[in-house]
């Protein structure tokens, strides 16, 4: 992550008190935002999927990547810095180092998924409602996409 971070550095930052949410489930999300400092917690429907305080972990790639609103709400658990990139297409565009960065911080979240979902299935096998699950992933991994 030290590379995105040399690569954000020439950006403007932001920091936000304890209990902001920086980005808010189902709003338009303009800007990616890179934590240089902090910790937030992701939430989904006010149920929290995940924290986070690792520098250099990204937030609002997922809208900026598939157009629309932001699929969770980012919120600080504390004092928290962010690198603020304004132009984050331009950007990531610019420097295929950060694009290489973005994408293995997605795939490191769908690897998480994976191996929850498995474990989900492992622990429910023979229950006739798990069949459900797999319709859902079916169904989501062909919608079309939505680039522009």
């Amino acid at each position: 992550m030290s590379a995105l971070l040399d690569l954000v550095a020439i950006h403007g930052t932001r920091r936000f008190e304890a209990a902001v949410d920086v980005i808010e489930q189902d709003k338009p999300v303009a800007r990616l935002l890179v934590l240089l400092s902090g910790s937030v917690e992701i939430l989904r429907d006010g149920v929290r999927l995940a924290k986070a305080s690792e520098p250099g972990v990204v937030f609002g790639e997922m809208s900026m990547l598939l157009g629309g609103t932001a699929s969770a709400t980012v919120r600080t658990l504390g004092p928290a810095e962010f690198a603020v990139v304004d132009h984050p297409r331009d950007f990531l565009l610019a420097n295929p180092e950060a694009a290489l960065q973005v994408a293995e911080l997605l795939a490191r979240r769908l690897q998480a998924l994976n191996i929850y979902l498995i474990d989900v299935k492992r622990q429910y096998e023979g229950h006739d409602h798990l069949g459900m699950v797999d319709e859902v992933l079916e169904a989501l991994m062909h919608q079309p996409s939505r680039m522009k």
